[in-house]
């Protein structure tokens, strides 16, 4: 009888469910809470590039170029896998636990799952990119109750390069789930799913809880609750409280100014002292944050910029290399070199603005979400049509900086496969550079 319920219900694991869930009640709660493992609970693909460093620069240019064909879609997770293990040939076993050890936990992670514990949930890891005896150390640090990884070939205390399991497969999580309702009874609206990133669709289940964290644009779309930011807001999420972010800290508040008043200062720069000169200028400071990322990945910290990134960073982005600014600086300089003033100029000055507002707005007053991208809200996204409108102002006439600010904010809601600090500034262009 428990069989043929929780199979009739998964055959629609794919169907898309964009409506907001009713809050749960302590009777009818959810029994398992299944976590996702890379890019929740420990940085993501912090692993590999410390087993890539430890085996050489060529492995781990490997490790970047299988990761980059991964990204895109070019190659499906289990022959990258495949890949990267077969590097581990002869290499100790404790020798690769060693390097997992390094991986710190997100910061939270222990509190969440020691809450979760406390409301009487079981907690669950399942994960696709890690060997299972590694995702077993990081449940026992955590105090999880389960844990699913891969396994891995060995010869005696050696490892042998080969890998297998149920989780590199294709839906290979949901058969793992699919054995998890068979062995305890349970229904796939017994359980809670948080993930981040498209490997975990297959679970996303329809009848289940939902939620994506800081999640990629797949997830995004299927979620019934996007978290952004720290882990100590899944547990709200769970708990169905209000989508209210808190007050801003000042790492918010420091990005925010960063990104609004540094964007702003490019186009109006441009116009005095010339479009070479700034754009020399950025891909030095490009290039200087480059390094600095780098060299903090080592633990080697270069004056200020550095600095400037550990205060404006978010506690979560500090656990990985900080891609935003160079989405921000590639999509401002690719900007201003494509298109002409003062379409450039203006398309830079509504993305600094405009979405800095619609950031800082839909952090204090949002009450409103908006389809299909649950984390953008109908206040934040006002705000920011409001503040890129006047940036506009300053560049071109009403009429043009109205069309200019709405299509900004447009790409700005839309959960796009790109990032939204390269895409906005270069579409917002392209239109002004047609309707001009």
């Amino acid at each position: 009888m428990c069989n043929s319920l929780y199979q009739g219900r998964i055959i629609a694991s794919e169907t898309l469910i964009l409506e907001r869930r009713p809050l749960a009640t302590p009777q009818d709660r959810p029994k398992l809470v299944i976590f996702d493992v890379e890019g929740v609970l420990i940085p993501k693909n912090r692993f590999f590039y410390l087993l890539g460093k430890s085996l050489g620069f060529t492995q781990l240019v490997k490790v970047f170029f299988f990761g980059f064909l991964y990204e895109t879609g070019l190659l499906p997770l289990k022959t990258v896998l495949k890949s990267l293990f077969k590097c581990t040939q002869d290499m100790k076993v404790d020798t690769m636990m060693h390097i997992a050890d390094r991986v710190p936990t997100i910061l939270g992670a222990e509190t969440l799952v020691t809450r979760l514990k406390a409301q009487g949930y079981k907690v669950v890891l399942i994960t696709s990119g890690l060997p299972t005896m590694i995702v077993k150390m990081f449940a026992d640090k955590l105090g999880v109750d389960m844990a699913y990884g891969f396994d891995v070939g060995m010869n005696g205390y050696t490892l042998t390069g080969e890998i297998w399991g149920d989780v590199i497969e294709k839906n290979g999580k949901l058969s793992v789930l699919q054995r998890l309702f068979k062995e305890r009874c349970l229904e796939p609206n017994d359980c809670i799913v948080v993930a981040d990133d498209r490997n975990n669709i297959s679970i996303f289940l329809p009848e289940a809880l939902k939620i994506a964290v800081n999640p990629d644009f797949w997830l995004r779309i299927r979620a019934d609750r996007v978290v952004l930011g720290g882990l100590e807001r899944v547990l709200a999420a769970i708990n169905g409280e209000p989508k209210h972010r808190g007050n801003p800290s000042h790492r918010d508040i420091l990005r925010e100014l960063l990104h609004a008043f540094g964007g702003f200062f490019v186009p109006v720069a441009a116009f005095l002292v010339g479009v070479p000169i700034v754009a020399a200028f950025i891909v030095v400071v490009l290039s200087l944050y480059a390094v600095s990322e780098y060299l903090r990945t080592e633990g080697i910290r270069m004056p200020l910029i550095n600095r400037i990134t550990r205060n404006a960073a978010s506690e979560n982005e500090l656990y990985q290399v900080v891609l935003a600014p160079i989405y921000f600086a590639l999509g401002i300089l690719l900007t201003l070199l494509v298109f002409p003033y003062p379409a450039n100029a203006a398309a830079i000055a509504m993305f600094a603005l405009g979405d800095s507002a619609a950031s800082i707005f839909g952090r204090n007053f949002a009450r409103t979400s908006l389809p299909f991208n649950k984390d953008k809200s109908l206040e934040g996204s006002f705000a920011g049509f409001i503040f890129a409108f006047l940036a506009g102002l300053v560049f071109i006439s009403p009429l043009y900086a109205a069309a200019g600010a709405l299509i900004a904010i447009f790409i700005e809601y839309l959960p796009l496969p790109i990032n939204d600090n390269l895409l906005i500034p270069l579409v917002t262009g392209l239109a002004l550079t047609l309707l001009l």
